[in-house]
């Protein structure tokens, strides 16, 4: 099927594939935006049936020249991520990376002054250790500013930090893509209730794109504004703790046809996650080359750890030990991660706490207890199978693919296929 943006011509966002594209059947590319080794391993070990690369991106909040919430800098989670893709097996060519949002976010309690310094220090950090892909995000207000700023500053602030990529990319011997501009409500989820959603206006994309054109000019950094492949909008879609809001082709009717002329340029569309297969094929054949996956994945992840937990349990694992029981103790001692976000009485909070789909939860699995309940619970199943009659009870989507000889019923495989279940139709979507 044709699809409504599509353009003659090669589009730009092929130029992060291996040997610049050619050749590619694909229409779009799933970019999978977690660190966490199950999920990586996951979408190295999609890649390899696919044949094509996979791409994994981190944002400045989880990976950063500081840390982040991750305690990972760029070149940390560049040979994690590496390393994890090698022992599935999958070329270090066709494992392509990206920084997410990159910008003041972390710091936007500071001085503008203050927080672009750190924000410079990261994407120098994120152009050094060689990602290919760099989102800049400037759009948010630091201290004393308002919330979200107008097009002409934070193309501005935009344009200084490409600059401070184009010249730690000059060092390093390497052409980074860019992309410009963001969504709303914010990353990762929206934080309440939502309420209304309307897909972003053509004429605010055409003044994002030319206010960026010609901030870049004016940086300095014209031919930067040439390795731009796509620009970040939003087509409708989007999560809250339990609603997913799934795309509609008419409100967002008006936007595939700006491509037609924007010189190769494609949307990238963040919060796809939960879409089913047919939304995520529609926003492909509607020009958003680039799909944006993370609490999603997380989220197959831990509802097969969780069945995991319950079927340790059925075979006599004392209860005190669950991952549940793990989890809940260090989302409860260290709350900042989840405390603003839900809401409801405290049984409705501890619902949400584990099983939202804003997957808050996600913010956890990093820390030295979550690791360590992970760890022992596949330990308590060893190399051993797992009983099918318990994979039917706690992983049902599983079950069939057991019974046929297809998938191993043992720990760890059965997670990585969860995840790729997930990840098997952003596949189906950009290929179709």
């Amino acid at each position: 099927m044709t699809g409504r943006g599509s353009r003659t011509g090669t589009p730009r966002w092929h130029r992060l594939l291996p040997g610049g594209g050619g050749g590619s059947g694909a229409r779009g590319i799933p970019s999978v935006c977690s660190g966490h080794p199950l999920v990586v391993e996951a979408a190295a070990r999609q890649a390899l049936a696919d044949g094509g690369p996979v791409l994994v991106e981190a944002t400045c909040n989880q990976v950063n020249h500081m840390g982040g919430y991750t305690g990972r800098r760029p070149a940390e989670f560049r040979c994690d991520v590496m390393a994890v893709a090698a022992e599935a097996g999958l070329p270090g060519e066709r494992v392509l990376l990206g920084g997410d949002h990159l910008g003041p976010s972390p710091w936007r309690d500071l001085p503008a002054p203050q927080a672009m310094r750190s924000a410079a220090e990261t994407v120098a950090a994120y152009v050094a250790a060689g990602y290919q892909k760099i989102h800049i995000d400037t759009s948010m207000g630091c201290l004393g500013e308002p919330e979200q700023l107008e097009d002409d500053l934070v193309a501005a602030r935009a344009a200084q930090l490409v600059a401070v990529a184009e010249e730690q990319a000059t060092l390093a011997g390497t052409s980074p893509s860019y992309v410009v501009g963001t969504e709303v409500p914010t990353p990762g989820g929206a934080h309440q209730q939502i309420r209304a959603l309307a897909p972003t206006a053509p004429a605010s994309v055409a003044a994002t794109l030319e206010a960026h054109r010609a901030a870049f000019t004016r940086q300095g950094v014209p031919a930067a504004f040439e390795r731009v492949i796509a620009v970040v909008v939003q087509p409708g879609v989007e999560f809250d703790m339990g609603k997913v809001v799934l795309y509609d082709r008419a409100p967002a009717s008006a936007l595939p046809g700006m491509l037609a002329g924007a010189d190769g340029l494609a949307f990238e569309a963040h919060s796809t996650d939960y879409q089913p297969a047919y939304a995520l094929r529609q926003l492909v054949e509607d020009g958003f080359a680039v799909l944006k996956v993370g609490p999603g994945l997380t989220f197959a992840m831990r509802e097969a750890l969780y069945g995991l937990d319950h079927a340790a349990i059925a075979m006599g694992r004392p209860p005190e030990r669950s991952l549940a029981r793990a989890m809940e103790e260090e989302m409860t001692a260290r709350p900042g991660h989840w405390s603003a976000y839900y809401t409801g009485s405290e049984d409705e909070r501890r619902m949400w706490r584990h099983f939202s789909y804003s997957d808050r939860i996600r913010y956890y699995w990093p820390a030295p207890g979550p690791r360590r309940a992970v760890r022992e619970l596949f330990e308590f199943f060893a190399d051993a199978p797992v009983p099918e009659v318990l994979v039917s009870q706690y992983l049902p989507s599983l079950v069939s693919r057991v019974r046929q000889g297809e998938l191993a019923p043992l720990a760890r495989p059965l997670v990585v296929a969860a995840v790729r279940d997930v990840l098997a139709n952003y596949a189906a979507a950009v290929r179709a």
